[in-house]
């Protein structure tokens, strides 16, 4: 069963709340975990009162088999409660049950968005959330805010036995990547992974097929994902964040990206695709 069929989405909190809850609790963008295991865990309350703590903010997330699960903005200046700590999400990946991974994933994007939304972008009006749909509304100019999300395209461009990888100026050392990029306004996905690929490396490709997606919460990406074909040209780097690509089999590999990300996703399964290959 996978992380959808057990959550059920939400927006309208229980009238009252008697029951533990799975609360995601944030301070800026470090999330409360309990320590002292090699399995993390959220903290499970009725109420964070019983965490000594108080939310600036909470949201209703929904229910994750079953149970209720809150998203809360905490003060800068708040410790953490005994035998828990404040970690980030690149961090507590592996750690943290898949589930409760990907929903903390979605409770800081909406942590963040309410946090950065208490005022009308157009008039300057104090906001106030809708009470059936994830918006907040402005009273006076009429103006609806939904949380922000913003779609980008990432492609693994295949030729033969070989896969294009490039390097970010941004990245840790030794690293590479498959190529990746916003969508541009009046793009459809498909143009924007033309247009990425040939402004980062100079090359044409062919046979764009989707892949798969994945929200991306860096703050608040959907990484739509794809896989096409060499059609020519040759590797030339006119975007100045690409440091270096090149072509690689699977027997020269570089540093790759952690398994959180769809970028590994595309990277494995490109190699599972010719190791199978090879095997017939």
């Amino acid at each position: 069963m996978d992380y959808h069929s057990k959550l059920i989405f939400g927006i309208v909190p229980p009238e009252e709340q008697r029951e533990p809850a799975h609360w995601f609790v944030f301070k800026r963008d470090k999330l409360l975990v309990h320590q002292g295991s090699p399995t993390l865990r959220i903290p499970h309350a009725v109420n964070l009162s019983e965490l000594g703590l108080t939310a600036l903010r909470q949201e209703y997330l929904g229910k994750l088999d079953g149970q209720h699960c809150y998203s809360a903005d905490i003060s800068e200046e708040a410790d953490a409660p005994e035998g828990m700590l404040f970690e980030g999400l690149r961090q507590v990946h592996g750690r943290l049950d898949e589930d409760l991974f990907w929903l903390a994933a979605r409770a800081v994007q909406i942590v963040d968005w309410d946090r950065n939304h208490q005022y009308c972008s157009r008039c300057g009006s104090p906001l106030q959330a809708k009470t059936i749909e994830r918006a907040k509304e402005c009273l006076k100019c009429g103006l609806l805010h939904f949380p922000r999300l913003a779609p980008a395209i990432i492609v693994l461009v295949e030729r033969g036995n070989q896969l294009l990888l490039a390097r970010s100026r941004h990245f840790i050392p030794g690293l590479y990547s498959v190529i990746a990029g916003f969508v541009e306004p009046g793009e459809t996905l498909e143009q924007a992974v033309e247009r990425e690929v040939r402004e980062e490396v100079g090359i044409a490709i062919k046979d764009i097929r989707y892949f798969g997606s994945q929200p991306w919460p860096f703050p608040h990406s959907l990484m739509i994902g794809f896989t096409a074909t060499y059609a020519g040209g040759n590797i030339f780097l006119s975007d100045s964040e690409i440091e270096d690509a090149g072509w690689f089999t699977s027997q020269n590999l570089p540093a790759l990206p952690g398994k959180i990300s769809i970028a590994r996703k595309l990277i494995d399964w490109f190699l599972a695709k010719h190791r199978t290959e090879g095997n017939e």
